[in-house]
């Protein structure tokens, strides 16, 4: 390639720079900058070549334009040979006599006539001065296409369809519109009104209903007996009339008394143990134990008539379980289950257990032990969410996180394994991609770690 770059013709004029990058004893790239401008390396995508080396910064200068002039800057790890007007010299002999810049690289200037190679870790880069391009010329379209549609337009039959457009839109919308419409004056219109409303005929009398001697109440006495009345033997029973059958007053007595033994005898059983009555107006204690026995012996309620409701005392408030609603809440603190014998057993909730954290295998970030920790709570509350619909969840996650030069997520990498969910997984992928980590040294590093997962509760 030496050769070849020799054999180049050389031309007048500033020169630009031609670099070839060669790896693995292949050329797998040749590029002529041909502004001149300075040329960067680095692992970076904004650079010009993008080069991954030891101790290389994101973003390094390796070919920086000082004014007019090119300079070559390299670091300790770097080595290579370059031509100068002095002769051809070693990286490692320039160390001594080159400056250093403020970035704390070796700087030494080119001229035109100089070219040489640098070895960047396992990449090597060429270099020459070379006579940049002719300038290619700007495409255009031949003639015969940039003239061949205005030719073919016929302009005096377009201006005559265009003006006929015109004419007949522009008389159908006069048609149809009100300009042509003739203009009344207000008063014309205010005066119409009113002798219309004025020819209008008047509306019918209104006709008041006059009152008679016959339409006025009479006053009638209010003891004024509407049934005749019966002999001494007492109100007739169940007489046919126009009310329907009727009730003698011994028939109505022993049904108030029937109805009031029923109200009693309902008391009384609601009563017969502590305060039941109060416990049906609070806390709901219905008693449907006893009612239900008293219904189906024999004091409950007939059906012969009114002489049938009997109701017997005895029995008390029968709660759910043997006890009333205040009996459940006062017998424990959390769900309770029975083993059989009368005893009950305390049913502990889930409770996530996490441990575990990370560290940065990659690079160097200050504090990233203090945003993991922070993290910690909120991966728990995944897979405590998790716990809800599956106590038997157990696992482990393992993480790779790629920072970037603003100290953001770019890549989260993560991998279960056990019985976590899918939801579980993606919860705790979600935090660690929405970290933020202090700008790592050199522009990128990377963090890893792992998590483990248990109900601390199971079994319990």
């Amino acid at each position: 390639m030496t050769a070849v770059m020799r054999a180049m013709p050389v031309a007048t004029g500033p020169k630009v720079l031609r670099i070839g990058i060669v790896q693995g004893g292949k050329v797998i790239e040749e590029r002529v900058i041909k502004q001149r401008t300075t040329v960067t390396i680095g692992p970076s995508e904004k650079n010009t070549f993008v080069v991954v080396g030891p101790n290389l910064p994101a973003s390094f200068k390796i070919f920086e334009l000082v004014g007019q002039d090119y300079h070559l800057n390299f670091l300790d790890g770097m080595t290579g040979r370059i031509a100068l007007p002095s002769g051809p010299t070693d990286l490692a002999a320039l160390r001594g006599q080159a400056k250093r810049n403020p970035q704390g690289a070796y700087q030494v200037k080119l001229t035109e006539d100089s070219r040489g190679k640098l070895v960047v870790g396992e990449t090597t880069f060429l270099f020459q001065f070379v006579a940049p391009p002719p300038v290619q010329p700007k495409p255009q379209l031949p003639a015969s296409v940039k003239s061949g549609m205005a030719e073919k337009i016929d302009w005096s039959m377009t201006i005559i369809s265009a003006f006929s457009f015109l004419f007949h839109f522009g008389a159908i919308g006069v048609l149809y519109s009100d300009w042509s419409d003739k203009v009344l004056p207000d008063e014309a219109d205010v005066a119409g009104l009113v002798d219309n409303i004025k020819r209008l005929p008047p509306p019918p009398p209104v006709e008041e209903k006059k009152t008679t001697d016959e339409d006025k109440p009479e006053d009638k006495p209010a003891d004024k007996p509407t049934a005749k009345s019966t002999p001494s033997g007492g109100p007739k029973s169940n007489a046919p009339g126009k009310g329907g059958a009727k009730m003698s007053n011994a028939q109505g007595a022993a049904l108030l008394d029937k109805l009031a033994q029923m109200e009693a005898a309902t008391i009384g059983v609601l009563s017969n143990s502590g305060p039941a009555t109060a416990g049906v107006l609070s806390d709901s204690n219905v008693p449907t134990g006893q009612l239900d026995a008293i219904a189906k012996s024999a004091d409950g309620v007939g059906a012969t008539g009114p002489g049938g409701l009997k109701m017997g005392g005895g029995g008390g408030v029968v709660k759910p379980g043997g006890g009333g609603i205040g009996d459940l809440a006062g017998s424990g603190k959390g769900a309770q289950g029975s083993d059989g014998s009368g005893t009950t057993a305390a049913v502990a909730a889930p409770k996530a257990s996490v441990s575990g954290g990370g560290s940065v295998s990659a690079g160097k970030i200050n504090g990233a032990e203090r945003v993991l920790r922070g993290a910690q709570g909120r991966i728990r509350g995944c897979y405590q969410a998790g716990l809800g619909s599956n106590p038997d969840m157990e696992g482990r996650v393992s993480y790779t996180l790629s920072i970037s030069g603003s100290g953001s997520v770019s890549n989260a990498s993560v991998s279960p394994s056990g019985s976590l969910s899918g939801g579980v997984v993606s919860c705790i992928r979600g935090v660690l991609s929405g970290l933020s980590f202090d700008p790592p040294e050199g522009g990128a590093a990377s963090v890893s770690g792992s998590y483990s997962f248990v109900n601390a509760n199971k079994g319990k």
